[in-house]
């Protein structure tokens, strides 16, 4: 089974059982894990772990 059959598991489950609330809190935390996956390796890096 694929990665991206499981994410697509997922968001079908979403939709299918009415889960709107929890598509916000994906959305962050994809965003944060985004966020610091790009700027790990920068000068921005302690400031964005200070936050947490």
């Amino acid at each position: 089974m694929s990665k991206f059959k499981i994410i697509i598991e997922y968001f079908s489950f979403l939709k299918e059982n009415k889960k709107w609330w929890l598509w916000p809190i994906v959305a962050i935390l994809l965003l944060l894990g985004l966020l610091i996956a790009i700027t790990g390796g920068s000068a921005l890096a302690p400031f964005i772990y200070t936050i947490f």
